[in-house]
């Protein structure tokens, strides 16, 4: 069993997109700092395993639940079943998101709304049922995880970059109406994470082959874009993000920060 650390101790954590990849690797963290975890997905039999593991790595309570964050009766449910569970809900981390890239001509529109639905829709419909909880404790954080894509445009990625673009601009208005309830409300913006799900699975034969490259070759093309020079990581993300769950960042709402090796300056 993992020490658990305490900066989050008996909090209770809602994390959308838990079932593997970064909302594993923030479930696990949370619970590292001390919190009980509600785990949704829909994936569940991923995220079954994967809350059994966290809870058995750290003795936290975790709770792995279906949800499809753009169905508003189930993120509703979920708020239900924790407070059922748990009697309270401190922190929303609204992880869950897809990518689909394609060329602004030839991209299907269902394939483009797909991608709001989820990213942007999703967002608004788990910070929706969490909020109404955390207004009447007066309590409360929420952090999106967006993207450096919701800082400046995507190439040929347009619906991704759109849906993050429009996160900040609904973090940013959350934290607005919250804020008399101390509820504080951000987002962070990773940089690209190469060894996550995505880019082995997916995106580096994708660029791979378009550039007549090797995946190899197109890992060091994206590290060398990094000033900092190496690829971001769950710790880096996990980081910010414990730290805006914690009472550290008690002043600290609308904000979308940058996690990104240098990336994205302004």
């Amino acid at each position: 069993m993992s020490q658990v650390l305490g900066l989050l101790t008996d909090r209770i954590a809602w994390v959308t997109g838990a079932a593997r990849g970064l909302g594993e690797a923030i479930s696990r963290r949370l619970a590292q700092e001390g919190a009980h975890v509600v785990m949704t997905d829909i994936n569940q039999e991923g995220v079954e395993a994967a809350a059994a593991a966290i809870a058995k790595e750290t003795g936290r309570r975790t709770l792995p639940l279906y949800c499809d964050v753009t169905v508003e009766e189930q993120t509703e449910e979920v708020v239900a079943k924790t407070l059922e569970t748990f009697g309270r809900l401190d922190i929303l981390v609204a992880n869950a998101g897809i990518l689909i890239a394609g060329e602004l001509t030839e991209i299907p529109v269902a394939d483009w709304r797909k991608v709001i639905e989820v990213n942007l829709v999703g967002y608004f419909l788990s910070a929706r049922a969490a909020a109404r909880v955390m207004k009447e404790q007066r309590s409360g954080v929420i952090i999106q995880i967006n993207s450096r894509s919701g800082k400046r445009g995507s190439f040929r990625n347009s619906a991704y970059a759109a849906s993050k673009f429009g996160g900040i601009g609904l973090t940013q208005s959350i934290a607005l109406e919250l804020a008399p309830y101390n509820v504080r409300v951000n987002a962070v913006c990773p940089g690209d994470l190469l060894d996550s799900p995505l880019w082995t699975e997916s995106l580096y034969e994708q660029y791979a082959k378009r550039w007549g490259i090797t995946p190899e070759e197109v890992r060091r093309r994206y590290e060398q874009r990094v000033p900092l020079g190496r690829t971001c990581t769950y710790d880096d993300v996990c980081n910010v993000v414990v730290f805006l769950a914690s009472d550290q960042a008690s002043y600290m709402t609308g904000q979308a920060i940058n996690v990104t090796g240098g990336q994205v300056m302004s």
